[in-house]
Order: structure tokens, then C-alpha cells, then sequence
């Protein structure tokens, strides 16, 4: 059942969201070599608890971490541990809050020191992607156009377009209705309304679409082993134009400060 949210409770699907944006951007502070996934997952926690959130994901169906932290070929659901990122590296975080009974969810990708040039095209086109879909989610439009709008995006450029994944709804709880493809037809799927609160998040592999899960129940990686490329907001479909509700500008901002170009 598909539940569209009243104007106050998109404000506080806001704020949960920004808080996403903001832990987002105090990973990015300490991203680097050396630095073990782990030790990301305790700076995104303290920072939640800090500013009045839950994270989201921790204890989410058994998930042990506060982030879900997806290295190279890694696509998502990746478990904080010991790795230490390396020089060349992509690394996808993808955090959860739960604040004021509503959720917020979103997820970035960083390069991590010298990364491919090839590997820097994934991440750039798979975030157009995401605002791809983006511009499609407008009332009256059916969920095929955000599906196709991110699909033939990634699709021009060679690269495989995740099936086995999609975005989804959210509000009280973490996953709602309806789910949200990155592969589809246009005009087809449900009709879009204003108050629809979804989470688009493009997953986007350079090789094959093909996924495969791992033996700890949870990281997915790609088929050929080739990397994967990840971005997420939570936006609210608008009569317009959609409301994007989380932010990456303070991502953004930080990676300005640290000199890191995507």
C-alpha cells in the first residue's frame, strides 16, 4: 500500500534526510588511505546519536553496521571491517536515520586517492543518472519514466544498469511502497502523485549488470568483479518538480576543501 506523506510530514522526512547529508559529509572529512572501513562506521554513529538520530541500518534485519560501506566491486550491503582504503579505490556509503519516527537515506560515492580516469567516468555518470530519474519524478508521470530516464543514461554510456536492486519508499518505516526500479519502460509502472516519498539510487556497474551475494548474507558485488557506482536521495514527487529532501552539498563542499575532483 502506497502511502503519500501531508506536508508536515515531509518536513520532518527532511530532516532525518539533511542529517543523512550532513553524516555523509563528516565520513567524506575522514575518508583516505589507511583508514579502515570500520573506524567510518563509528565517526557515522557518533555522529547520528550526537545530533539526535538512530542509525537507521544497525540492527536493520541483523545488518551489524551503522553505514553500509561498498568497496570497488562491491555493489551495496557492503559490512564495516578492518579493510584499510587504498589509492584507487571507490568506496560507496550509504547511511540511514531515523528521527522524529521518520526516516532519512541516502548514499554517495567517493574516489580515493588516485583514482582511473575510466572509474571517475562511472561515478559522474551514475549520479547524472540519479538526477536523471530524478527529473522524471513528477505527478502524472508513471514510475517507468524515472526507471528509463536512469537506465538509458547509464546505458549510452556502456555501462550495466543493477536489476536485482531498487530504490523504494519512505516515511515511518525505512522500505515502503512502491519500489523503485533503475531499469524500465516509460509510461508504465504506477502513476506518480504529489506527497509520494521515494528513495531513487542508481546502481550502476561498468561491466555486466549481473550481481552475485556473498557468504556473509549481505554484500553484493558484481558478477566480472569490474567496480560499481552508487547514489541515493530521498526526494518527494511534486507537481513540478520533485522536492529533493536530502543534500549533498555538504558532501560536495568538503571534497572542494580536500582538493578531491569527481
Amino acid at each position: 500500500m502506497i502511502h503519500l506523506k501531508t506536508a508536515e510530514e515531509i518536513e520532518l522526512l527532511r530532516q532525518s534526510s539533511l542529517l543523512v547529508g550532513k553524516t555523509l559529509a563528516a565520513v567524506a572529512r575522514v575518508i583516505g588511505e589507511g583508514v579502515s572501513t570500520i573506524a567510518l562506521d563509528k565517526v557515522a554513529e557518533q555522529f547520528i546519536r550526537d545530533n539526535g538520530g538512530v542509525p537507521a541500518f544497525k540492527g536493520y534485519r541483523g545488518f551489524p553496521g551503522s553505514l553500509c560501506i561498498s568497496v570497488n566491486s562491491q555493489v551495496v550491503h557492503g559490512i564495516p571491517g578492518k579493510y584499510e582504503l587504498k589509492s584507487g579505490d571507490i568506496i560507496s556509503v550509504d547511511c540511514g536515520v531515523k528521527m522524529n519516527g521518520y526516516y532519512g537515506d541516502s548514499a554517495f560515492t567517493f574516489p580515493v586517492g588516485d583514482v582511473k580516469p575510466e572509474i571517475l567516468d562511472l561515478l559522474r555518470v551514475t549520479k547524472e543518472s540519479l538526477y536523471k530519474g530524478i527529473e522524471k519524478a513528477v505527478a502524472g508521470n508513471r514510475m517507468g519514466d524515472v526507471s528509463e530516464a536512469i537506465q538509458s543514461h547509464a546505458e549510452k554510456h556502456g555501462y550495466g544498469v543493477v536489476r536485482e536492486l531498487v530504490g523504494h519508499g519512505v516515511g515511518k518505516n525505512l522500505h515502503e511502497e512502491p519500489e523503485v526500479p533503475n531499469y524500465g519502460r516509460r509510461g508504465s509502472g504506477p502513476k506518480l502523485a504529489a506527497g509520494l516519498v521515494i528513495a531513487i539510487e542508481p546502481m550502476i556497474n561498468m561491466g555486466t549488470k549481473s550481481v552475485k551475494q556473498h557468504s556473509d548474507g549481505w554484500t553484493i558485488t558484481t558478477a566480472d568483479g569490474k567496480p560499481s557506482a552508487h547514489y541515493e536521495h530521498t526526494i518527494a514527487v511534486g507537481t513540478n518538480k520533485a522536492d529533493i529532501l536530502s543534500s549533498f552539498e555538504e558532501v560536495e563542499q568538503v571534497l572542494k576543501e580536500r582538493l578531491i575532483v569527481i
